[in-house]
């Protein structure tokens, strides 16, 4: 399944129609997605959640390259379950951040919006075995496309390493 994402993805990336403006500023957006892939402390787990998160972004400003910057924030959790003999944990994993992208304006594709981008984020662990883990500060790079199927609903793929190594969800723009 993740071969088939990343071939949609690639695809989305390399196909060519006519050039429309998907990101400007002033623009805002809001994803909601599920991640796959990751690292989160290298225990085997009886269950774990997938990762869900929430980002926010508004166009900021102009660069040349043709391209605009946003600026925005993202938040996204993961739980865990660990159960054994007599014992039983729970603890998760949640990332609080903030982020920028460069989304990518020189493409003849109708309907796509491309972005690379940073983040600055705190790792937050809490739970039972959240003191084996530890919080702390992280940063992260993303790549990432999303395709308008509306004027203001597309769905998006961003690979990074942050919660998960590749995210899927909806954009709603507004």
């Amino acid at each position: 399944m993740k071969k088939n994402i990343i071939y949609f993805v690639f695809a989305l990336l390399s196909v060519t129609f006519t050039y429309a403006q998907e990101f400007s500023v002033g623009t805002n957006v809001i994803n909601a997605g599920i991640g796959l892939g990751g690292y989160y402390g290298g225990y085997s787990t009886s269950s774990q959640s997938p990762v869900l998160s929430v980002s926010y972004e508004r166009g900021v400003w102009d660069v040349p390259g043709p391209g605009v910057v946003s600026l925005g924030g993202y938040f996204g959790r993961k739980t865990f379950k660990y159960n054994s003999i007599g014992s039983d944990y729970s603890w998760s994993y949640n990332v609080i951040g903030v982020r920028g992208a460069y989304h990518y304006l020189g493409l003849e594709v109708e309907n796509l919006d491309v972005y690379a981008g940073a983040m600055a984020s705190y790792r937050i662990y809490s739970g039972d075995r959240a003191n084996n883990f530890g919080s702390s500060p992280g940063g992260t790079a993303f790549i990432g496309g999303r395709y308008y199927f509306a004027e203001n609903f597309a769905v998006f793929a961003e690979g990074g390493y942050g919660v998960a190594l590749l995210s899927v969800g909806a954009s709603f723009r507004f």
